[in-house]
């Protein structure tokens, strides 16, 4: 007989089966406006989720929901198994765990590349100035702009500002990480060289919330392509299914105004 064996319960979760995101009975308003309707979405450990949909679909309050930079009137969110609170030390920890880059850099513009990747390490996390250092020069070569660390943000082009802004997230070592439309912002030369960032995350196994309107991103790196439509999934599919057989009306009109282009 195994060792402790008996001891597991019916239903219980087998070990590392703790979803890295849980959203449940999720809604959102602002005012009378209904924008996030009864979301249930679950992220495994080293998914990529990416979620499409047209504009107003609530895309972008859900990713802000998920390490509430948006409160939520009902339902609950989890990171790790760990539910989060509406406010307090505990929020802020499990903040912490999760990145977040947004469509505009963010950056601090009086702080260098180095600084602005180092700063949160230090403050948060308490790691010494020499280990945020190591760090973060490791983070700035793998996103491609080490040769940059002691220049500021607007000596930087957008994509090097949004590549910095990944590796200022990565820094916290994050158990998951958000892109809430990273590259809208961005020149059309500039897009690949950060889509490029983060389908190398995504190949390394980083769970990953990417709202966007990048299908071939879609297409290549997401585990499963969750459509948004007037703050409601109305569907989600692994992507070859989703974009070569969409179930609902509103996923063929959104792709075949999409894919035209």
């Amino acid at each position: 007989m195994e060792a402790g064996g008996s001891e597991v319960k019916e239903g219980d979760p087998t070990p590392g089966a703790v979803p890295m995101v849980s959203m449940e009975g999720v809604n959102k308003h602002f005012g009378s406006l209904h924008v996030l309707k009864d979301i249930n979405l679950t992220v495994d450990r080293g998914q990529v989720i990416v979620v499409l949909g047209p504009s107003g679909s609530g895309k972008s309050t859900l990713c802000r929901t998920i390490n509430r930079l948006e409160t939520i009137d009902s339902g609950t969110i989890a990171i790790d198994g760990e539910v989060l609170p509406a406010e307090g030390k505990k929020l802020a920890q499990l903040r912490s765990d999760v990145g977040m880059v947004f469509q505009s850099f963010n950056l601090f513009a009086h702080k260098t590349i180095l600084e602005n990747v180092t700063l949160a390490p230090m403050r948060v996390r308490k790691v010494s100035k020499d280990k945020a250092r190591e760090t973060a020069m490791s983070l700035l070569e793998r996103v491609g702009v080490a040769n940059q660390a002691d220049k500021y943000p607007a000596q930087l082009s957008g994509g090097q500002q949004q590549r910095v802004a990944i590796a200022r997230s990565l820094a916290m070592n994050p158990k998951v990480m958000l892109f809430d439309e990273p590259t809208s912002a961005l020149d059309p030369e500039m897009i690949n060289e950060v889509l490029n960032v983060m389908t190398s995350l995504a190949k390394e196994g980083m769970t990953m919330v990417v709202v966007t309107h990048e299908m071939g991103f879609a297409r290549g790196a997401a585990n499963r392509v969750v459509f948004m439509a007037d703050g409601a999934i109305v569907e989600a599919a692994e992507p070859t299914e989703f974009f070569t057989n969409p179930k609902s009306d509103r996923a063929k009109d959104f792709l075949s105004k999409i894919l035209k282009h």
